[in-house]
């Protein structure tokens, strides 16, 4: 009765933007989450890669715990403690100098857009276009729709943005094309997630870093999903040898809390000046701390050479569905536990058949069934999800 009245008022009075299952979820431990019907689940979807430490992680309940017994919202006219450290943190472990924070991976879109210009700006150079790619997502605010490069996103929003221009991704010389002296930056996911897990590929990445520095123009790379030791890395684009200008962060530097982050080096720094960006909760001293947490029990932990492991045992368990069920997948695509599985139709069906037979997973580009377990994932629940998936696709397959 209790599931059905929440359902029912969520269906009366929440805004229907998004396909919900009917499941009110209630409480979640690590890898495992519960139901308002007691129904447990494996959860391989972590709230979209937001999860990396799974669910009531101690050490980060603990730090918002503490820090909510000390202080709330301050706003950014004062520092606060846990913001600079935070601050500080990131610049350690990444290429960073200077870091902005919000409070979500599309802010931090609009954040890198708009330093980019500014940048350019202050040089006293008339430089303002984007280059971004299909097939990318980037966001739904209107500069991160922009440069998103689907356009079932778009439609009925626009006009959007101009100034934009889309390349074709893994394809240096659509870049070039597109190249002029007014061109700012060029804007690139390391994987393209909700386009379908697609990764970059290796020598493409590194073509577009030199010809960007050749052109002095500004690399974003958009790391809100695919950060954190997702891949195996803390960031992405340490698999390919590169450093970016400007990064985005999102998704799981907060740790189930909003937070979002803009990373630039200090040369890129310079284009913002007091008044010329701003977010009221970016920062704030909770969500701070625990990001803090996040981050720090990652490193302390030794998380990342799991998400590893634990990603290339999920990937060659997945392509051996691919062989078992050729008529239903074709191939697996992604890296670390960012993994996708291609398949021949939709991939809705299957991802409810996964939930009634307690596994959460998720889709992207319609025809991939995504998955994104936390990243302290075991090879023993890799392979109890593979039992629940198998089953789903027998359903799937034969009613």
């Amino acid at each position: 009765m209790q599931t059905f009245r929440i359902i029912q008022n969520g269906e009366d009075y929440l805004l229907p933007v998004y396909n919900r299952q009917k499941i009110v979820l209630m409480r979640g431990d690590g890898t495992y989450i519960y139901d308002s019907e007691r129904t447990v689940y494996l959860d391989f979807f972590s709230g979209i890669a937001v999860n990396g430490l799974g669910q009531a992680c101690p050490e980060v309940v603990s730090a918002i715990t503490e820090m909510v017994h000390k202080l709330g919202h301050v706003s950014n006219y004062y520092y606060n403690e846990p913001n600079v450290r935070l601050a500080k943190l990131l610049c350690d472990i990444s290429f960073a100098q200077k870091v902005f924070f919000c409070n979500s991976g599309a802010e931090a879109v609009e954040a890198s857009l708009k330093i980019a210009r500014k940048y350019f700006h202050r040089l006293g150079q008339d430089r303002d276009e984007i280059i971004s790619f299909h097939n990318s997502f980037h966001g739904r605010t209107y500069g991160a729709l922009s440069v998103t490069g689907q356009p079932k996103y778009q439609e009925g929003f626009g006009p959007m943005l101009p100034g934009i221009k889309f390349a074709t991704y893994n394809d240096i010389n659509s870049v070039t094309e597109l190249i002029n002296d007014k061109t700012a930056a060029v804007l690139i996911e390391t994987i393209q997630c909700e386009g379908g897990i697609h990764p970059a590929d290796p020598r493409f990445l590194k073509e577009l870093r030199d010809i960007t520095r050749e052109n002095g123009i500004l690399l974003i790379l958009d790391e809100v999903q695919t950060g954190l030791g997702r891949t195996g890395k803390m960031w992405a684009y340490e698999h390919y040898e590169i450093e970016p200008d400007i990064m985005t962060s999102a998704k799981a530097l907060g740790a189930g809390l909003p937070m979002g982050a803009m990373l630039v080096t200090n040369q890129v720094a310079q284009g913002f000046k007091p008044g010329d960006h701003a977010s009221t909760f970016g920062g704030n001293p909770i969500v701070s701390a625990g990001a803090i947490a996040n981050i720090e029990t990652i490193i302390l932990k030794d998380i990342i050479p799991n998400a590893a492991k634990q990603g290339d045992y999920l990937r060659q368990s997945l392509e051996q569905l691919v062989k078992d069920f050729p008529q239903l997948f074709t191939e697996v695509r992604g890296m670390g536990l960012v993994q996708g599985v291609q398949m021949t139709r939709d991939a809705s069906p299957l991802v409810l058949k996964c939930a009634r037979e307690g596994l959460l997973v998720g889709s992207a580009h319609e025809t991939v069934l995504r998955f994104l377990p936390p990243l302290i994932v075991s090879s023993e629940e890799i392979d109890l999800a593979m039992e629940k998936l198998r089953k789903a696709i027998a359903a799937e397959l034969h009613g």
